[in-house]
């Protein structure tokens, strides 16, 4: 089972209806990558997700999609001991994804498909990126993006 947080910052909140779309597009990545745990999703102005982006990756323009994953040990990061039998009682805290909202409406629109396709493509890269894919290579790439498609298809929203 996948818990998911929708919050948005600084940014006009997105009806119940998409709401419920960015919920129905994670629980089927996390069957598909058979992972349960917690997920937030933060809905941005492009200003936050510019000021994210420069901050945390040192690239100085804002972006459509942010990815900072729990699970993952950061540089310099001490890593966290715990007893092995209370993970049941844990909760897996996969991470948070950060969505820049101006920039799925413009995105959606220069790829000629509709807002509601890109907001679910944008939730469920994030979330792999959360889980540890990456595009780096074009293996990579190729596996990602085909895991996605697969998510999107399932919940419908085809180009």
């Amino acid at each position: 089972m996948l818990a998911v947080e929708i919050l948005h910052e600084e940014i006009e909140p997105i009806d119940e209806g998409l709401q419920s779309l960015l919920v129905r597009c994670l629980e089927a990545a996390a069957v598909l990558e058979e992972v349960s745990g917690e997920v937030v999703v933060t809905l941005v102005t492009n200003e936050r997700i510019h000021e994210l982006n420069r901050d945390y990756r040192g690239v100085d323009r804002p972006t459509d999609v942010l990815s900072f994953a729990m699970n993952e040990p950061g540089e310099g990061e001490m890593e966290i001991f715990f007893d092995e039998s209370e993970a049941d009682e844990v909760p897996n805290m996969l991470g948070d994804i950060i969505i820049s909202l101006p920039k799925a409406h413009e995105q959606a629109e220069d790829y000629g498909h509709s807002f509601e396709r890109e907001l679910g493509f944008l939730v469920v890269h994030g979330f792999l990126h959360l889980l540890g894919y990456d595009h780096g290579t074009p293996e990579e790439e190729e596996e990602m993006f085909s895991r996605q498609e697969a998510v999107l298809e399932q919940i419908g929203l085809t180009r």
